[in-house]
């Protein structure tokens, strides 16, 4: 089993279709190895993907560098190692990742330019359970600790983001959802592609001269999602 870092926090019939899609895309990244798997959802909403078969253990390390792994369940997080956590709060102290445990990252390691941690959720169009990537520095309880922070290669990531043309990220939404969205929207020719964040993220990558807030204004009626602007 490896516990994939993208959660699943929709119900009904929205989390039917949502690990249907998932469905499809481990199909994508294991289907041509020698393996079964099973598709589900932790208590924790964390996507769980059960693997048997003789490239089991293949197919394992495959989801896990395309997802991220939750591993703080299985034995722990090491300090001074990455690892990937979904976004689920901020305040003015700082981000709380969850990477299968509360991971806290101060406001002054976040790493991101000046501002409160509210500033820069706007300025990099961040939405809730948004996975990211962490360095871990210990047990908040250890006095010798250093304190958890963004890796350099998260920092870089969305850096990216701003010098492009812009961008609209999404969250409660699979990728074909956000898409149909923009076309009912009539605004395909506006954007270049929906890019895959995690199962129910996204990132909406503007075509030049493209208004990130207009887009969002025009596609917002249509998708009733958290979504924010990078410009």
């Amino acid at each position: 089993m490896v516990v994939l870092a993208t959660k699943c926090y929709v119900e009904g019939d929205a989390r039917d279709r949502a690990l249907d899609g998932m469905n499809s895309l481990v199909a994508n990244d294991v289907g041509e190895l020698d393996v079964d798997w099973q598709v589900g959802v932790r208590g924790d909403d964390f996507v769980q993907v059960d693997v048997t078969g003789e490239d089991a253990p293949v197919a394992r390390n495959v989801l896990a560098e395309t997802w991220g792994e939750i591993v703080a369940h299985d034995g722990g997080l090491e300090a001074g190692e990455t690892y990937v956590g979904t976004l689920e709060s901020w305040d003015d102290d700082g981000f709380v990742l969850d990477a299968g445990a509360e991971v806290f990252v101060p406001a002054d390691e976040l790493g991101l330019g000046v501002g409160s941690p509210q500033q820069v959720v706007e300025r990099f169009g961040l939405v809730q359970h948004l996975p990211m990537r962490f360095v871990y520095g210990g047990d908040v309880g250890d006095p010798d600790a250093d304190p958890s922070r963004l890796a350099g290669a998260e920092r870089d990531r969305l850096y990216d983001w701003q010098r492009g043309d812009g961008r609209v990220n999404v969250n409660s939404a699979t990728r074909g959802e956000t898409r149909a969205t923009v076309n009912r929207a009539g605004h395909a020719q506006d954007i270049v592609t929906v890019e895959r964040l995690g199962l129910l993220e996204q990132s909406i990558v503007c075509a030049e001269g493209t208004d990130p807030p207009g887009l969002l204004a025009a596609i917002g009626s249509y998708l009733p999602a958290e979504m924010r602007c990078v410009v």
